[in-house]
C-alpha cells in the first residue's frame, strides 16, 4: 500500500470546497464551533466508517475477480484525473442557508451517506489503494482509521475559520490558485498511482514513448 499517496488523496478530499466543508463552515459562523463540533464529529466518523465498510465489501468482491483489478484501479485513477481537471474550473461556493439550529451527531455521521460525492471517494480509496495480500477487514480498519486523522483536522479548519475561508475563496484569484493547486495535487497522485499499478514489463515501453 502506498501510504503517502492515500494520505494526499485524502488530504485533498477532505481540505477541498465540498457539500460536508460549507456545510460545517456556515455552522460555524452561524453558531460557533462548539454548537458545530458534534456535526464535525459525525461528519469524520460517518465517513471514516463508509470508508471502511467499502473496502471489506469491494475486497472479498475483488478477490473473487482478482483478474479484472487492474482495470479497476485504472477507471479509478482516470477518476481520480477527471475530478482535478473539475477541481481545477470550480467556481467559487455557493452560499448556504442558515438553519434554525446546528446539524447534531447523528446528522452528521449520516450526511455522507447521501453524499454522492463521498461515495465515490470512498469506492475510490477500495479500489486503488487496497494491497492485493491484506485481508479486506484489516484493511477496512486501517483505512477507517487513516481516514479519520487526516479527515478531521481538515474539516476542523472549515468549521473553525468558516467565514474567514469563504471570504479567501470569494477572490476570483485566490481561488482559481487554490483550486488548481490541489487538482495538480490529485492528478499527481494519479499518475503515481498508475505508474506503480503498471506491470513491469510495461513501464520501459511507455517510458520509450514519452
Amino acid at each position: 500500500m502506498n501510504l503517502v499517496a492515500l494520505v494526499t488523496y485524502l488530504l485533498v478530499m477532505s481540505i477541498t470546497p465540498g457539500p460536508n466543508n460549507l456545510v460545517l463552515a456556515s455552522s460555524g459562523v452561524n453558531y460557533g464551533f462548539g454548537r458545530t463540533l458534534p456535526a464535525m464529529m459525525g461528519m469524520a466518523l460517518g465517513l471514516a466508517l463508509q470508508v471502511g465498510v467499502l473496502t471489506v465489501f469491494l475486497g472479498n468482491l475483488v478477490a473473487l475477480i482478482s483478474s479484472v483489478q487492474l482495470y479497476l484501479a485504472l477507471a479509478g485513477c482516470s477518476y481520480l484525473l477527471w475530478l482535478s481537471w473539475g477541481m481545477a474550473r470550480a467556481g467559487a461556493a455557493g452560499e448556504q442557508d442558515d438553519q434554525g439550529q446546528p446539524m447534531g451527531f447523528v446528522g452528521g455521521l449520516l450526511f455522507n451517506w447521501l453524499n454522492p460525492k463521498v461515495w465515490l471517494m470512498g469506492f475510490n480509496i477500495a479500489v486503488v489503494f487496497l494491497p492485493q495480500h491484506m485481508h479486506p477487514f484489516t484493511a477496512g480498519l486501517l483505512f477507517a482509521a487513516i481516514t479519520f486523522v487526516v479527515g478531521l483536522p481538515c474539516i476542523a479548519l472549515w468549521a473553525g475559520s468558516g467565514v474567514a475561508i469563504r471570504r479567501w475563496l470569494a477572490s476570483p484569484r485566490r481561488l482559481r490558485a487554490f483550486n488548481c493547486g490541489m487538482a495538480a495535487m490529485l492528478a499527481g497522485t494519479a499518475f503515481w498511482l498508475l505508474a506503480q499499478m503498471l506491470p513491469a514489463d510495461v513501464l520501459p515501453a511507455v517510458g520509450g514513448l514519452i
